[in-house]
């Protein structure tokens, strides 16, 4: 298994008034105090190679409960300042905590391809079937995808109110099915991207219109482990 645990918050959005402040923000505060909170695994962020949204997010944690639990909701009702800054400068922005209910390959990939879709009536089973018994095994029998996941949204927890949320323009989007491939080569990445991932494909086995599929390249990635061993560094804080 590629993916760390048995859950994950994957996150998509926008930032306005310039980014470089904005990942000044989430590498050196945000990514350590949510990777430090218990049951956190490993964090990324990575950035939009064409299109929007610019930012992909994603912590890996042990279970869906990691998400809601009361170390978890401390952290988010008690934003620190440069978070409330920041924060208010989200735009378009999709949190969706899901549980992973598939997740192949080695280790984690450069290139990031999420999708976000949803079954039609009556077509669950055929689309899942798909998904698990024939895509993500396609994917990462080619050797240069080095991951394939499939993620379903708990509705239930995605929904828990938190005084972050209240920061952002307005509240977020929740996907309902996530599939996530992840390589090094860019031009297998960007077939996956146009043809078996592409919208119309996924119509055609069962998805809803109207499915989103989006290109990242991986800026930062930090497990449990790397925020325990760090040793101090700049202060942190945004730039004046």
């Amino acid at each position: 298994m590629s993916l760390l645990g048995e859950a994950a918050m994957v996150f998509w959005h926008d930032i306005t008034d310039g980014d470089d402040d904005y990942k000044d923000w989430h590498s050196n505060e945000h990514m350590s105090e949510r990777v430090g909170v218990p049951g956190f695994l490993r964090g990324r962020r990575a950035r939009s190679l064409c299109g929007e949204p610019q930012y992909f997010i994603m912590y890996e944690v042990d279970s869906v409960e990691v998400l809601t639990s009361r170390a978890y909701l401390d952290r988010l009702n008690d934003p620190s300042p440069w978070t409330e800054q920041v924060l208010a400068r989200y735009r378009n922005s999709n949190r969706t905590l899901c549980r992973l209910d598939d997740s192949r390959g080695l280790g984690a990939g450069r290139f990031i391809l999420t999708c976000r879709m949803a079954p039609a009536g009556g077509s669950s089973d055929a689309l899942r079937h798909w998904l698990e018994s024939i895509f993500l095994g396609e994917c990462v029998s080619v050797g240069s995808i080095v991951g394939a996941h499939f993620l379903t949204a708990d509705e239930v927890a995605s929904h828990t109110p938190t005084e972050e949320k209240k920061l952002r323009s307005r509240p977020d989007d929740i996907a309902n099915w996530v599939v996530i491939v992840e390589g090094y080569d860019e031009d297998a990445m960007q077939a996956v991207m146009t043809e078996e991932l592409a919208a119309e494909h996924l119509e055609r086995l069962g998805a809803l219109p109207g499915s989103q599929t989006n290109f990242y390249e991986l800026e930062h990635i930090a497990s449990a482990t790397d925020v325990q061993n760090a040793r101090p560094g700049r202060v942190n804080g945004p730039k004046r």
